[in-house]
């Protein structure tokens, strides 16, 4: 297949023509690719809540409240009037440092019965290690504890890094309906990327279990020798981002090294490529390995940002609240402070739009709430909550 296409480089288009070729696709195809850019509609983020701390998730409660987490190691509670809660007491210890902390969270599908919330945070080990965790809480009656707290999943091994934690978590559907089991994304750990081709370890890995920590038995290595029965897939760089589909497919995205962040839809076993085969360079401009983009066995992302957006986030919009915007992706961009809405056809990625370039904070998550309006939280030491509404 052609490498993915890119709509806003040129540079990237005309790689993109010559790549096509020498797969065999046709010239029309690769100009079909290279289509325009049609004009983005407008949208504003309406604040709702002020002060957070380097805010990295935020997820959905009853009576429009918010459940946020903030990466020095706490949970908040927002209410529905932009009033933030104090921290909740009970949250584990956090290895708080660099990229690491408290990251991710959901709510359970079942959380009007169970109350149940997961998350996923940097674990401390000994000495200066530590690991991305999953772990499962009820929030109390009165909001303010977790309580019942338990470890479902640990990365293995723990390794002494700042970096590259990855860390969102999916709940996994079959059919429209919860399977029992979770998704969770990983980072290689920064230092330790070739460990992504590996097998016998969770670095650059995505993996799945089961809502109580058991391994589900269709896992793609369960039963395998030498492989890790919680993998899902391989060859990761940085996951920081990942949703479900209205399909019910998972989608991510990764962070690439300078330029090569990709989409991916992660199959059972199989193998995206990093660092083996990249669209990014080293940070000093060097080429990573043998400079290789593509490898028989590895899989090409969908779609790839060069230079680097640094994404984080990524939501599909399935309500009405966006007129034209049903079924597009959207995903929240760090590095360059915007938020992307990638319209699809037939699976592909057809055109890319830069919204709210005007926020001027780094946008850390976007999610789709059940009012049907996307919302974001922005990483900063005053970082905020927003309510994405069109223009």
């Amino acid at each position: 297949m052609p490498p993915p296409f890119r709509p806003d480089r040129p540079r990237a288009v005309q790689l993109l023509a010559g790549a096509a070729l020498l797969s065999g696709a046709s010239v029309a195809q690769a100009q079909t690719l290279a289509a325009p850019v049609p004009a983005p509609q407008a949208a504003v983020a309406e604040t709702v809540a002020t002060g957070l701390e380097h805010p990295w998730a935020v997820a959905f409660l009853p009576e429009g409240r918010f459940l946020v987490t903030e990466r020095p190691g706490r949970m908040r509670i927002v209410q529905a009037d932009g009033r933030i809660n104090p921290p909740l007491q009970g949250v584990p210890e956090v290895a708080a440092g660099g990229q690491g902390g408290m990251l991710d969270v959901i709510t359970d599908s079942d959380y009007a019965r169970n109350r149940t919330i997961y998350f996923c945070y940097a674990e401390p080990g000994p000495g200066r290690s530590n690991s991305t965790a999953l772990a499962r809480a009820r929030l109390s009656n009165d909001g303010r504890s977790l309580e019942q707290l338990r470890v479902l999943f640990s990365q293995k091994p723990k390794y002494a890094s700042s970096a590259h934690f990855g860390c969102r978590i999916v709940e996994r559907k079959v059919g429209g309906k919860p399977d029992g089991t979770l998704f969770l994304t990983l980072g290689d750990r920064f230092s330790r990327r070739d460990d992504a081709q590996t097998l016998d370890n969770h670095h650059g890995k995505i993996v799945r279990v089961g809502k109580d920590g058991s391994i589900p038995k269709d896992n793609p290595f369960a039963g395998k020798p030498g492989a890790l029965p919680d993998i899902w897939s391989y060859g990761h760089r940085n996951v920081q981002g990942a949703t479900l589909a209205p399909d019910g497919r998972l989608w991510t995205h990764e962070h690439g090294p300078r330029g090569g962040d990709e989409i991916n839809l992660p199959q059972p076993g199989r193998n995206y490529g990093w660092p083996v085969i990249t669209y990014g360079k080293e940070y000093s401009g060097a080429t990573i390995g043998r400079g290789l983009r593509t490898q028989a066995g590895m899989e090409q992302p969908l779609y790839y940002w060069d230079p680097s957006i640094a994404p984080s986030g990524m939501a599909f919009v399935s309500s009405d609240r966006y007129p034209g915007w049903k079924g597009d992706l959207m995903v929240a961009a760090l590095k360059f402070q915007y938020l992307a809405r990638l319209q699809l056809k037939d699976g592909k990625v057809v055109a890319e739009h830069k919204l709210l370039p005007d926020v001027g904070q780094r946008l850390r998550d976007v999610r789709q709430g059940p009012d049907g309006w996307l919302y974001l939280v922005t990483d900063s030491s005053e970082g905020r909550l927003l309510r994405v509404k069109p223009r």
